[in-house]
């Protein structure tokens, strides 16, 4: 391959943990970015060829933005040549804003409003006055013409709640535990900081463990009592470093939530404070946030939000049949509007989400669903000459669904783009034209070049672990399956949640039980609506929606859930404060002979409280940049130079390391530095969970889904060794290659050897085979969907329930090949 014209040429990445990486990657072709989990693809990939694409883009906007971007800022990387413009198609949700649906994501929202604006027809369906003409805004509930003028678009009257605004109430106040305060400016983290010393509240503890008074000031307010609070804060136009001190009344974290809500003075300022609030329904628009215009107006004999609330599936039925509706006058009309409307809803339902509904929240999909949404909008922009980079786009989808992915990409490469995807999947990877593996292990053991070349290439190369499942090397899971007693059973009976119904399910105590099905067929639901809440309701004494009855014959004293959401959304959050690890740290380096000294206490290791944290940074090791009309960016601290911490606690050192310097090991290095009795527990059911590669501070914004859904298994692994309970995880082999699911699977027999009952809902067919019971959901997904096909052994499984029992059929035939 030459340069330039013809591939991507990188020259020396460092980024992370790449190792002086160069490589070559083809232009025109779809190349699999391959390696087991922490190994260097997703750095080389989007934090170096992506990140710098899109540094140039923003540099070409204006100097303005220019003046911030430093070398610093920029990915570690001697040169990239020939790169092309990029566009990022993640599982990321960018506002977690329940305005933001499947409808928007997609655009299908546009076009509804675009033909119900313009394809009624005159006296039939709405009898406005002469020479009325429809507007598409009059459509559309952010806008001032479209929206309910009582509850201005949002649907409801709106009110703030401790759940609402303290999302992960393990973490502490200020590192992870509310995404209110991670936002809230100098002001609002200082009256928190003030709050806490008039209560006697230590703000490293977790939310849930601090004093009841304190949290209701921060909730709630104190009145007419002010609070003396103190901070430093830089001017922004003169950068002079000032001191501020003064007394303020402190209404509650709750009413700033509703009032800067309802006082927001844009739709886009509205969003940002949206996911703090709820809506009560209101009585004007009866809920659908549209004004009269759009609630009266009927198009095909549906109304707007009728529509909305339906499937996609259903919409292209609607669709398809809108033409013979209309009258000659809407023909023409119809013809700009109603393909392009129908090419984007059957894509839709090519990629596996035909089953939602357009009015569903975007951060209520999963990362594979939002993807592949994503996805459709893309490919029906007729875009050519660009570098689409998907992250894991085979994520979420059952064997069944892969096929129509695969598809896809090839019309992307096919219109004269270049696709770059992260996988993990061998059979979506041999379907590359070019793969390119990165490690061969995780974290400071990766960042090299393996090997590339085609998939049959790499398959050749015995170095590369892509390589041998691409040879089918080996199977992909083993584990000896548990025997079920039929004495020890958790069962559920009348359930009726969404789409499931079922009148009884049973799920063995002390073992691993799997949910399968395809995509919307239903098992998620039954996992954590079903499942998971109803054991945690009858553990709290009340009863679950949806579930007539749960009883368990066995011990189950506690019930959680391990989802992908993240452990935090600061630079505050990380490994070791959600594992409470660097509670035990900081009292390691107070109890040394240089910090007693010096007067320091475990409090001064903190980064979160003033003491010994840089007050330049508040503890960030970064500060953030207001961008104006952009997002706010995060640039190192200069002053601390990104250490967090002032020069007094950085002195002190425990066996030859600072503070920083600990927080920057990995926990495979701090296993071996830092192997304490207090300590060890922790570190190893992380290593446990396969995140031994991870760097104990390593910042959350940073982290996947995956690697904060195993950080939560490992929390669990430590409380499970205490006394057994429920551990649901849905789709936990998301992100993780398939070397490393055995390691996932390994933790789980621990928890399964302690008397634990794990349940988790997947994709991975070779797990669920290797499962001690299987619950099969489906046939379909959606309203096809909701029955339980299977409840019992795996082996056991009818061999024409289903899809899963086809693929499964195919498992067994590969397995019988290789003995």
């Amino acid at each position: 391959m030459g340069s330039g014209e013809h591939a991507i040429e990188v020259v020396g990445a460092r980024t992370h943990n790449l190792n002086d990486l160069t490589v070559s990657v083809p232009k025109g072709r779809v190349v699999a970015f391959s390696g087991v989990s922490g190994s260097g693809k997703t750095s080389l990939l989007i934090d170096t060829i992506h990140a710098e694409a899109q540094l140039r883009y923003l540099e070409g906007i204006s100097p303005f933005v220019r003046q911030f971007i430093t070398p610093r800022d920029r990915p570690q990387v001697n040169r990239i040549e020939g790169l092309p413009p990029t566009l990022a198609v993640d599982q990321r949700v960018p506002a977690r804003s329940p305005r933001s649906t499947m409808a928007t994501v997609t655009g299908v929202g546009d076009y509804l409003g675009l033909a119900f604006a313009r394809l009624p027809p005159l006296g039939r369906d709405w009898d406005p006055a002469l020479g009325t003409v429809l507007k598409p805004a009059q459509f559309n509930p952010t806008m001032p013409e479209g929206c309910c003028p009582e509850c201005r678009g949002s649907g409801g009257r709106v009110r703030s709640e401790e759940r609402l605004l303290i999302t992960e109430p393990a973490l502490p106040l200020l590192a992870g535990a509310s995404p209110w305060f991670a936002m809230a400016r100098t002001p609002e983290k200082a009256t928190v900081e003030a709050l806490a010393r008039r209560f006697g509240a230590d703000l490293d503890l977790p939310w849930r463990e601090l004093p009841g008074d304190f949290r209701q000031a921060v909730l709630h307010g104190t009145g007419e009592d002010a609070v003396e609070i103190a901070y430093e804060t830089t001017m922004k136009k003169s950068g002079t470093a000032i001191s501020v001190r003064n007394s303020r009344t402190w209404p509650g974290a709750i009413a700033e939530a509703e009032r800067l809500y309802a006082g927001a003075p844009s739709p886009a300022v509205r969003e940002i404070y949206e996911p703090f609030v709820r809506n009560e329904p209101c009585a004007e628009c009866e809920g659908t946030g549209l004004g009269a215009v759009a609630r009266t107006v009927r198009l095909g004999g549906r109304r707007l939000h009728e529509l909305l609330d339906r499937p996609v599936e259903e919409v292209v039925e609607w669709c398809e049949v809108l033409g013979a509706t209309l009258g000659p006058a809407q023909q023409e009309a119809a013809q700009a509007v109603v393909p392009a409307l129908l090419a984007r809803l059957r894509l839709l339902v090519r990629l596996g989400v035909g089953h939602v509904q357009l009015s569903r929240p975007a951060p209520t999909l999963s990362g594979g669903e939002l993807q592949r949404a994503r996805v459709a909008a893309q490919l029906c922009t007729e875009l050519s000459g660009v570098a689409f980079v998907l992250d894991e786009p085979s994520a979420g989808l059952h064997p069944a669904d892969k096929a129509r992915l695969a598809e896809l990409i090839e019309e992307l490469r096919g219109s004269g783009n270049t696709v770059l995807m992260i996988e993990h999947d061998p059979e979506l990877i041999a379907q590359a034209d070019w793969v390119i593996d990165v490690g061969p292990r995780a974290g400071r053991g990766g960042g090299r070049l393996v090997a590339q070349g085609t998939p049959q290439e790499v398959a050749a190369v015995p170095e590369s672990l892509t390589g041998q499942y691409l040879a089918r090397r080996g199977g992909r899971v083993r584990r000896a399956r548990r025997p079920v007693r039929d004495d020890r059973m958790l069962t559920l009976r009348d359930v009726a949640v969404r789409t499931v119904r079922a009148d009884r399910i049973d799920i063995p105590l002390g073992a691993l039980t799997c949910f399968t099905g395809v995509s919307g067929s239903g098992k998620s639901t039954l996992l954590i609506d079903g499942v998971a809440g109803a054991v945690q309701a009858r553990i709290e004494g009340t009863r679950a929606p949806g579930v007539g009855d749960v009883a368990w014959t066995g011990p189950l004293h506690w019930a959680t859930v391990v989802d992908q959401e993240p452990i935090g959304r600061t630079p505050r959050s990380n490994p070791a404060t959600y594992t409470k690890a660097f509670n035990l740290i900081r009292n390691l380096f107070a109890g040394t002979d240089a910090a007693a000294r010096r007067g320091l206490t475990a409090a001064s290791f903190s980064f979160n409280s003033p003491g010994g944290r840089c007050e330049t940074c508040t503890g960030y090791g970064v500060r953030q940049v207001d961008m104006n009309f952009l997002p706010d960016v995060w640039v190192t601290c200069d002053v601390c130079d990104g250490r967090r911490y002032g020069p007094e606690v950085l002195a002190v050192t425990y066996r030859g390391l600072a503070i920083d310097e600990v927080l920057d090991l990995s926990v495979d290095e701090a296993t071996e530095l830092l192997d304490t009795p207090a300590l060890r527990p922790v570190l190893t059911a992380l290593r446990r969970t396969g995140l031994g590669y991870l760097r104990l501070g390593q910042s959350a914004t940073v982290l996947s889904g995956g690697e904060a859904q195993r950080l939560k298994l490992a929390a669990a692994l430590t409380k499970g060794s205490r006394q057994p309970g429920l551990v649901v995880l849905d789709e936990p082999v998301t992100g993780l290659h398939p070397a490393d699911v055995q390691v996932l699977v390994d933790a789980f027999d621990v928890l399964v050897a302690a008397g634990n009952t794990v349940v988790l809902a997947e994709h991975d067919l070779h797990l669920a085979a290797a499962a001690d019971w299987l619950v099969d959901m489906g046939p379909g997904s959606g309203a096809a969907g909701g029955r339980v096909l299977h409840c019992g052994r795996p082996d056991l499984l009818p061999p024409d329930s289903g899809p899963t029992a086809e693929y499964l059929r195919g498992l067994s035939a590969e397995s019988a090949h290789r003995e």
